[in-house]
């Protein structure tokens, strides 16, 4: 497996073990920064790269700079020819993950806005084990984070300690991972990914005000099964006991990419196995994001 050498920063390549950042900018003392998780996919027929969904990505990044309040956003055509440049410097030979991570650089009081620093860094990740087995979820005692709290819509590295915490207790439970519950009780998804479940035919989700990530894979994973089926997912509200009613359920993310889930609370999803439209979705977003398929979406950015 090819190795991570090259790291960008603030818009300069450098050898990976020599990015710094002083401890006490505000990125580290209370969190403020945001991120990004990206991945450039190799198209196993011609070799090349590609960077998948790379605009939405730095929209999301400029939407969730706006929240926080940073002194201001990156000119995308910059980042993306930066990128692009960062994953040729590390000379991949198979699939690319890129977290882009941008914060504060200022010492001093919480509230300075500035000035912004940024650092990418792109290397290899395997295809998660679950992918092929399935994952065991538990439904969580940790609330997900609300809107008027800290926004999971924007992706601040402080929201993840909720999914830290939630990460940590399911895995002292015994489960692969877990399922959050908004604040109301109803389902909002799991610490790293969005969640989709099969019932009676229909692919359901919870809607985009059940305190989600606004997940780009969870867009692409609406989008390519309404193409591919001429059904439109079912965006609402999910309770915790109507997850026991699933007959197939999946997980979704950039990282994660789509993981099925077998079981719940120790209940089986279904038949416990890994369903009909799971596989479907699998095989429809690895031929997408790998360029198997026309792109008439224009989501693939060459490198």
């Amino acid at each position: 497996m090819w190795q991570a050498n090259i790291i960008l920063q603030n818009g300069q390549l450098m050898p990976y073990a020599e990015a710094k950042v002083h401890p006490m900018t505000l990125g580290m003392t209370y969190a403020t920064a945001l991120f990004e998780g990206l991945r450039a996919y190799r198209n196993p027929v011609t070799g090349e790269f590609k960077i998948f969904r790379l605009a939405e990505h730095l929209k999301r990044l400029q939407a969730g700079m706006k929240v926080m309040r940073f002194d201001h956003v990156f000119d995308p055509e910059k980042i993306r020819q930066e990128l692009a440049g960062l994953i040729r410097a590390n000379e991949p030979d198979d699939d690319v993950y890129i977290r882009l991570l941008v914060y504060i650089e200022a010492l001093g009081l919480m509230a300075q806005t500035g000035p912004v620093g940024y650092t990418a860094a792109a290397s290899p990740r395997e295809r998660p084990k679950f992918a092929d087995t399935g994952m065991s979820l538990g439904v969580s005692s940790w609330s997900r984070l609300s809107d008027n709290a800290s926004p999971p819509r924007v992706k601040a590295t402080a929201n993840y300690h909720n999914a830290r915490l939630t990460q940590l207790q399911a895995k002292a439970d015994g489960y692969d991972g877990a399922l959050m519950l908004t604040p109301s009780g109803k389902v909002s998804e799991a610490p790293i990914a969005c969640f989709f479940m099969v019932r009676d035919g229909k692919l359901i989700t919870p809607h985009i005000g059940s305190n989600i990530l606004e997940s780009i894979t969870r867009d692409t994973v609406i989008t390519l099964y309404q193409e591919a089926t001429g059904r439109a997912v079912v965006e609402r509200e999910i309770d915790r006991s109507e997850l026991y009613f699933a007959d197939e359920a999946f997980l979704c993310g950039t990282g994660q990419e789509i993981i099925p889930v077998v079981q719940i609370d120790r209940l089986p999803v279904g038949d416990g196995k890994i369903g009909e439209q799971t596989r479907q979705m699998q095989k429809i977003y690895f031929e997408t994001v790998r360029g198997l398929t026309p792109d008439h979406h224009g989501w693939l950015t060459p490198v």
